[in-house]
């Protein structure tokens, strides 16, 4: 790889705490420190050493530790150097300069962690963790950042392009040899390892889906006939009068939003106006933005008046296009908790039941019943339930679910022309779907693509 040039950016800041970072990382980073500190003596790596920090006249700058990291045993892969001095954001201003000053020039948002990826120290998904650690708000958001930065995402991709691998070599394996008596397109070896290789993706799939809500949290759309309760629900669940709430209905005619946190847990809630029938104009508009942010929603709370419930629900079930089964929510479905309002004067409040048809909870809003174990159902829809650490959770990014779902489809295309014994056909898709997955870890990646990723990251990462 050719030599690159030198990099310096403050990477934390820390005043309440006194302690600030600059961190150089390239050829030169350790002649810019030794300039820097005024001396000749070499810094061992690894090692803390205490120095004072020089302007260009000799004047000290600050004072505080240097420590020293020799390629590629560093977090870039190069020669890295740490300058830990006071945290006054002044200070570190003209830190920086000076090392600019001394031949290193400033850092793009995300270099540090571009130039870990070019040098193979961490892959594109746990650069990518490394951002998402930083800006985690909640402790499951954090422990799903960190497996992925250990890799644990990366292993999951990794298992399933291998078990694709298989399969594509068994098919190609077919195609160059047509003489064959044995139909290998046809051998129910060929069936098991395709098997196996949906069964990876669809569990990919969803828990790449879990790990993109811990991190860009859940979007929650709250919908029903009009006077049902959603909106004293948006004001419990906001903790603030959010939406006015009066028994006229239809009296919410636009979408309302608020983003709030359950238990570190970042929701953002939607309520809606209620989708009925109506020759009212306004209220007409209010229903159709409701219905289009029921198809952007990762979850519906579906709200039903207790007191005409399994009329409500039907209703509900043909605007929402939900079936009667416990099919699971695809990637154009969000999935739905129904939610039993006025529970209170059907002594129905508090009460829980998993259906056939999903998860019906029954709350009395203005007494706040039911509603611990409505947050919970929130925080389990969210990836950041009882469970989540046992099922080893791994923070993900939309573009991560939308190249599986590319996949998905190759692979399904691939399945279609398996059964049809087009051999060439399949093995096209299943390279194309080889592809997309290379996109999640950087095996395949393009500039324009790494480009678009790091310049999200903040300066000196």
């Amino acid at each position: 790889m050719s030599e690159r040039d030198t990099i310096v950016a403050v990477a934390t800041a820390n005043g309440a705490a006194g302690i600030g970072v600059v961190r150089l990382s390239g050829p030169r980073a350790k002649v810019i420190a030794e300039a820097l500190c005024a001396t000749d003596r070499p810094f061992v790596a690894r090692q803390a050493r205490y120095a004072r920090f020089h302007a260009a006249d000799g004047e000290v700058i600050d004072d505080g530790l240097v420590i020293a990291f020799d390629a590629p045993r560093s977090f870039t892969g190069e020669d890295v150097v740490e300058l830990q001095g006071h945290g006054n954001p002044r200070l570190l201003a003209q830190l920086a300069a000076r090392c600019r000053a001394l031949g290193a020039r400033a850092a793009r948002p995300g270099e540090f962690s571009e130039r870990a990826f070019l040098e193979g120290k961490l892959d594109l998904a746990q650069a990518e963790a490394v951002s998402d650690l930083i800006s985690a708000s909640s402790d499951a958001a954090l422990r799903a950042a960190r497996r992925s930065l250990d890799g644990v995402y990366s292993a999951r991709v990794d298992e399933l392009v291998e078990a694709l691998t298989l399969l594509r070599v068994h098919v190609e394996a077919a195609i160059d040899f047509p003489e064959e008596e044995i139909d290998f397109l046809a051998a129910p070896e060929l069936a098991a390892r395709l098997a196996r290789v949906e069964a990876l993706h669809a569990a990919l799939h969803r828990d790449a889906a879990r790990g993109v809500r811990l991190v860009d949290g859940l979007h929650v759309v709250i919908v029903g006939a009009p006077n049902a309760g959603k909106s004293a629900l948006m004001n419990a669940l906001a903790g603030a009068e959010r939406a006015i709430v009066t028994p006229i209905a239809g009296t919410t005619r636009d979408v309302l939003r608020d983003v709030v946190r359950i238990d570190g847990v970042e929701l953002t809630l939607v309520d809606t106006a209620g989708l009925r029938e109506t020759q009212d104009v306004v209220e007409a508009e209010g229903i159709r933005r409701a219905r289009a942010e029921v198809a952007k929603a990762d979850l519906v709370l579906a709200v039903l008046d207790d007191r005409e419930a399994e009329a409500a629900m039907a209703r509900l079930r043909e605007e929402l296009a939900v079936p009667t089964t416990t099919d699971a929510p695809g990637p154009e479905r969000p999935a739905i908790l129904w939610l039993h309002t006025h529970a209170d004067l059907t002594d129905m409040a508090g009460g829980e039941d998993h259906r056939a048809d999903g998860h019906h909870l029954w709350i009395d809003t203005p007494h706040g019943i039911g509603l611990d174990a409505l947050r919970a159902a929130l925080r389990e829809a969210a990836g950041a339930g009882q469970g989540a650490d046992a099922g080893g959770a791994f923070s993900a990014r939309e573009r991560h679910v939308h190249a599986i779902v590319r996949a998905g489809t190759h692979l399904a295309e691939a399945a279609a022309q398996l059964r049809a014994r087009q051999g060439e056909l399949a093995a096209e898709d299943l390279r194309l779907a080889q592809e997309c997955l290379g996109e999640i870890t950087g095996r395949i990646s393009s500039d324009a693509l790494l480009g678009h990723i790091f310049s999200s990251f903040c300066i000196g990462k």
